[in-house]
C-alpha cells in the first residue's frame, strides 16, 4: 500500500455456497479485504490494525467485482483475476501475497514450496504466517498452500471453506477428514 491510508471504506455482503462473504472496498473499487460474516468481528479487529481508525460504510462493491465472484462461483476459475486489490501489511507480506497469486486455479504448493520460490527456503514459517495474514482471501488464494505431504492445513475462513475451494478448483490434496471442521 501506498500513501496514506483510507478513512472510509466500504462492506458489502455476497452470498457463496460456503457462506456470506464480507467484501471490504475502498473509494476506488479496490478490494481491501474479503472474510466470512462468522468471522465479522476478526474483520473489525484486522482493518483497525491495518488501517487505525476508519470509517466503515455499508455501501455495494463494484458490479464488476461481484460479478468477478460470482462467476469464480460459478465455474469460472479465472474470473478472479479481475479483482483489483490493495492491502496494507509489510513488503514481505505484500511480496508473499503476490506470489500466491501465481499459483494456478487446480494446482497446490506447499509452504515450503512457497519459501523456496520466494528465495527463501529456510522462511516456511514466516511464508507461513504472511498467508495467514492475508486479508484478501479466495482472490489472493491463500486456500491453494497445503503441507509438504499434500495435507489441508489451517485456513482462516475455516477447513471446511480450504476443502471446499480446492475441490471446486479441482485441486489435488490429502483430505485428514477433520470432523471438527466438517461444516458446509
Amino acid at each position: 500500500m501506498t500513501g496514506a491510508p483510507p478513512e472510509r471504506l466500504y462492506l458489502d455482503r455476497l452470498k457463496t455456497p460456503i457462506g456470506e462473504a464480507l467484501l471490504v472496498c475502498d473509494d476506488d473499487g479496490c478490494l481491501r479485504m474479503l472474510d466470512w460474516s462468522d468471522f465479522e468481528a476478526r474483520l473489525q479487529t484486522l482493518l483497525r490494525r491495518q488501517y487505525g481508525s476508519v470509517e466503515l460504510v455499508a455501501r455495494r462493491a463494484p458490479a464488476s467485482m461481484r460479478q468477478a465472484l460470482k462467476a469464480y462461483f460459478d465455474g469460472n476459475l479465472a474470473s478472479l483475476r479481475a479483482i483489483q486489490w490493495r492491502t496494507g501489511g509489510t513488503p514481505f507480506q505484500r511480496k508473499v501475497w503476490k506470489a500466491l497469486c501465481a499459483i494456478p486455479p487446480g494446482k497446490t504448493e506447499s509452504y515450503g514450496g512457497l519459501a523456496a520460490r520466494l528465495g527463501m527456503p529456510r522462511a516456511v514459517r514466516a511464508v507461513g504466517l504472511a498467508n495467514g495474514a492475508n486479508p484478501v482471501s479466495v482472490v489472493v488464494p491463500c486456500h491453494r498452500v497445503i503441507g509438504f505431504d499434500g495435507a489441508l492445513t489451517g485456513y482462516g475462513g475455516g477447513l471446511h471453506r480450504k476443502r471446499w475451494l480446492l475441490t471446486h478448483e479441482g485441486a489435488a490434496f490429502r483430505d485428514t477428514g477433520d470432523a471438527q471442521d466438517a461444516r458446509v
